[in-house]
């Protein structure tokens, strides 16, 4: 059985890696700009076209207005990423927001925060994938007409990447990511020298197109309500910014200063990016409908449902490159790769995250382990899950997905600021050095505009997204919060159960005091080997009594078993039940239960002879009544399990294959740490052959 599913493993995601090389798995700024910044990078690509979409309802005429909506995003980003700066540097073990929250705001804050992000890493990896299948859709048909099949396909595929590690993802990662980024800079600095030197016409394919406004000649209110919502679609760029902050530990020494710099370059790169192709979209006249089929007309007729609407990233790129130029198809296919991997950000920031959170009690502890590639292998299965079951809900479509999105990231924003602002109040209150506390102060400024701008914006969100599809992502925070609550209780009720008491002496209990006597009883169907080495074994163990105990259920079959006994002379009393409706499970439940009640003060123990089997199949052919057994004994008190195990010449076969394979790793080496020995007195041979 660790044969079959041992050799795919190491197939798609390498061999195991010791304990001892985590730290080789740390990522320079290089590397980690891509890992964690790839999906506020990749955002790009289709942050600007959702403002021209929202801005379509009231006509091409409120296009002027993007300008200032990009200004606004640019101001929001430049606040978020100082705020963060401080936050990578006052709190570098990795919980980033969650860590904040919790100690400044206290445990109901940080599981808010908590669920806000966990929501957000699985609507990034929904969002992201889409984006990018509806990009490659545009130049292969085949794509389009299976959208889930194909996100799904890619979900998988990114999660194996991922499983191989961080650093080994995070290099096959950066190639693209660099590219996608030279290409967009490449096309704003050459449609700048176009326009502004060359005084050249860059005409977007859009350009002819006209649009009809849904409601027109809005004014007033209606009108700054539209600019919001079209600001709150904007705000799609700063998603994934807190993924540096909670991913420090993976970052090379000095740590703190490595995250704040990549989150500075993160910064100003989605900054520059954004804006560009703002502007470019307005020089080239790009138009946008978020109903195109009936909404855009050229020369007076509408483009119908045949119509495809090309994102604002690939007009611009037409319209400054030209059709079918190199440098137009490069870029096309950086932008679709890096909305494939502008995934990874939440491949890296939801198992950092959930491990915290495992390590804290609100979630499984199987999520805190690191798996085989030192890579937390069981969060980020559960992300890919989770995305693939929105995408599948959702259908792909990334314009309907991404009116869930950024409402969970600014609610994590927002109490992160607000948990600093109290974090420096409190180091205010016990600093004396003058210039420390100019330092504070300056940081204590810097966050508390953060919170109030972050916080502004998610009430913007909130007003404006909230019919659109806001609700559920809150929702799943609500699932989430609950969950973890739920999770957390458990844990605190267990431990409080199974505690052992300061002072034994004073409060004696059941599990403390030795029973009376030991019952031990042998479960046997036929006499062979197994059940002679159980019989062996019990006697060994010295009880108080000793019995064999069969289940009548075909009396020719017990009375060869009653004949053989005797014959053989074994000296253990032999006691068969009567199950007249063929039961083996019922009848030996009430059987020890019965000695139980009998005796309460003594223990029974159960000694069961088990197979071992080198093959999976034959693990459907052996043991079942073993296992119901033991899974029903297991709710009664005072009963003792143990299983004598027979190896099988298959096992035998099994094992000796094993340990001619090099360096093999048993599963599950990695978690139980490095070995103790040298490295001079390490064996040639490491297999395990459990």
């Amino acid at each position: 059985m660790s044969k079959l599913t041992d050799v795919p493993k190491r197939i798609l995601i390498g061999r195991a890696l010791r304990s001892d090389r985590l730290g080789e798995t740390l990522l320079p700024k290089r590397i980690a700009l891509p890992v964690f910044a790839s999906d506020p990078l990749s955002s790009v690509a289709y942050a600007p076209g959702e403002v021209l979409l929202v801005l379509s309802i009231a006509g091409a005429s409120a296009y002027h207005f993007s300008p200032w909506i990009a200004v606004a995003v640019v101001v929001l980003m430049f606040t978020v990423v100082a705020s963060y700066r401080q936050n990578v540097h006052a709190y570098p073990s990795g919980g980033g927001d969650y860590e904040v929250a919790t100690t400044n705001l206290g445990p109901k804050a940080g599981l808010t925060v908590a669920s806000a992000l966990l929501v957000d890493y699985v609507l990034t990896v929904a969002v992201s994938i889409s984006s990018g299948i509806e990009n490659l859709g545009s130049a292969i048909p085949f794509v389009v007409e299976h959208k889930v099949l194909c996100a799904v396909a890619v979900i998988l595929l990114l999660t194996l990447m991922n499983l191989r590690g961080v650093r080994e993802s995070g290099t096959l990662f950066a190639i693209p990511t660099y590219v996608f980024v030279a290409g967009v800079f490449i096309m704003i600095v050459w449609g700048a020298f176009r326009g502004l030197v060359l005084g050249d016409s860059m005409r977007a394919p859009t350009a002819d197109f006209e649009i009809k406004p849904e409601h027109g000649g809005l004014a007033g209110f209606a009108l700054i309500f539209l600019l919001l919502r079209a600001f709150s679609s904007g705000c799609a760029a700063l998603t994934g910014v807190e993924a540096i902050s909670n991913g420090v530990p993976a970052f090379r020494k000095p740590k703190s200063k490595n995250a704040g710099n990549t989150l500075a370059m993160m910064g100003l790169l989605a900054v520059t990016m954004f804006c560009g192709i703002i502007a470019l979209a307005s020089a080239t006249d790009v138009r946008m409908s978020e109903n195109p089929a009936t909404d855009l007309f050229h020369n007076g007729v509408a483009v119908g449902a045949d119509y495809v609407q090309h994102p604002v990233i690939s007009q611009v790129a037409e319209a400054v490159f030209g059709e079918g130029s190199f440098l137009f198809v490069i870029l096309a296919a950086a932008t679709a790769l890096v909305l494939f991997l502008a995934a990874n950000t939440a491949y890296n920031g939801f198992p950092l995250l959930g491990s915290i959170l495992a390590q804290d009690r609100y979630l499984p502890r199987q999520l805190h382990t690191r798996g085989d590639r030192l890579a937390f292998s069981n969060g980020i299965v559960l992300l890919a899950g989770a995305a693939m079951l929105l995408v599948v809900v959702y259908g792909a479509d990334s314009t309907r997905l991404i009116q869930l999105y950024i409402v969970g990231v600014f609610v994590s924003f927002t109490l992160s600021q607000i948990g600093m602002v109290r974090h420096w109040n409190r180091n205010l209150a016990g600093e004396r050095d003058q210039a420390k506390r100019r330092h504070m102060i300056r940081s204590r400024a810097i966050n508390a505009f953060g919170a109030f701008f972050t916080g502004l914006v998610l009430v913007v969100v909130l007003a404006t997204k909230f019919t659109h599809g806001a609700w559920v992502a809150l929702l799943g925070m609500c699932i989430f919060f609950a969950t973890m609550t739920a999770i957390r209780k458990h844990y605190d009720r267990v431990a409080e159960e199974i505690a052992a008491p300061e002072d034994p002496e004073e409060t004696p209990s059941d599990d403390m005091v030795r029973p009376s006597r030991v019952h031990s009883v042998v479960l046997i169907s036929k006499i062979h080997r197994p059940t002679l080495r159980a019989l062996a074994y019990a006697k060994l163990m010295r009880s108080d009594s000793l019995e064999a105990l069969s289940v009548n259920v075909d009396p020719a079959e017990t009375k060869a078993l009653r004949d053989e006994w005797e014959r053989r002379g074994i000296a253990v009393p032999l006691k068969v039940l009567d199950s007249p409706y063929r039961e083996i499970t019922r009848p030996v439940i009430e059987y020890v239960k019965s000695l139980r009640k009998e005796s309460p003060r003594d223990a029974v123990s159960v000694i069961i002879p088990e197979y071992v089997v080198g093959h999976w199949y034959e693990h459907l052919l052996h043991n079942q009544s073993a296992l119901r057994l033991k899974g029903r004994l297991l709710f009664t008190p005072g009963v003792m399990v143990t299983s004598v195990p027979y190896q099988l010449e298959s096992s035998e076969a099994a094992r000796r294959r094993a340990r001619k394979r090099q360096n093999w790793n048993a599963p599950g080496a990695v978690r139980r740490g490095p070995a103790q020995h040298s490295h001079q007195d390490r064996p040639k041979d490491s297999s395990s052959s459990t």
